[in-house]
């Protein structure tokens, strides 16, 4: 029988040391419904703009980053969760050590 659900106490710690010059990312979770993907960003680190086929979501979990989201530019901590449309130009930089949730819809 399959487990009635997923618990993960720490999402940072499922991802490696992030070296100093690279972004990390890991797919934790997939099914028909949603796609949940951790990034890791070294400090200075950018997703330069792009876009998304699908709603999205994303949750800051440790770190800061600039983000921008369409013409708006905004900083991101701990805590923060931004929900965006397909299709939105989207980029993210990383201020320092980053840790994000991805979910795409």
């Amino acid at each position: 029988m399959t487990q009635p659900y997923i618990y993960i106490e720490n999402l940072a710690s499922m991802l490696p040391e992030v070296p100093s010059d690279s972004i990390i990312s890991r797919t934790f979770f997939e099914d028909e419904q949603l796609k949940a993907i951790l990034f890791g960003f070294a400090p200075n680190q950018e997703l330069s703009e792009h876009t998304a086929a699908k709603p999205a979501m994303l949750y800051f979990v440790e770190g800061t980053a600039t983000i921008k989201l369409g013409e708006d530019e905004t900083t991101a901590g701990p805590g923060t969760w931004v929900h965006m449309q397909p299709h939105l130009p989207h980029s993210i930089h990383a201020q320092t050590s980053l840790v994000m949730l991805l979910i795409l819809l």
